[in-house]
């Protein structure tokens, strides 16, 4: 099923891809691997859920921040590679900025691994590590980085 297909069925639409805030690119292709640059809950150049998870952000709202950088990391791979050319995801790391009480950190990273799966179908199946970090620029609560492999004859 076509990428576009999938996310209209789902009521879901890819945000603007963000470009870096630094030295580096956000997508980095090195054969037929791609790798993806952190990225944050940013809609449109808006930032979303900035703070803590279990003080200011619940994990209900961690599991939408998830979704929003797994929206993220999509849209990039679309716009720098695009899915046609993706055999699939392979990896998922995870960062949160949390309370010390907090120990929720599997849910929220759910809902990056439930879009990729729900959007990607077996493309989207994936390995994971999840970390929990003292800060996240701008104080987001969340962060998400991601590797795909590529076909090898999309010529990049």
């Amino acid at each position: 099923m076509k990428l576009e297909k999938k996310l209209k069925e789902l009521v879901l639409k890819l945000p603007e891809v963000s470009t870096p805030g630094g030295n580096y690119v956000s997508v980095n292709v090195r054969g037929n691997i791609a790798y993806v640059a952190i990225q944050f809950p940013i809609v449109n150049g808006n930032y979303h859920y900035q703070g803590r998870l279990g003080d200011k952000i619940s994990t209900e709202d961690g599991y939408k921040a998830m979704e929003m950088c797994a929206l993220n990391v999509i849209a990039q791979i679309e716009a720098k590679v695009g899915f046609e050319n993706v055999i699939g995801l392979n990896h998922i790391d995870a960062y949160f900025l949390a309370s010390n009480e907090w120990d929720d950190s599997p849910k929220i990273v759910n809902g990056a691994s439930d879009i990729f799966v729900n959007v990607l179908g077996e493309k989207g199946t994936h390995s994971r590590a999840i970390f929990g970090v003292d800060s996240l620029p701008r104080n987001f609560s969340v962060g998400l980085t991601a590797t795909v492999t590529l076909k090898s004859t999309i010529g990049l």
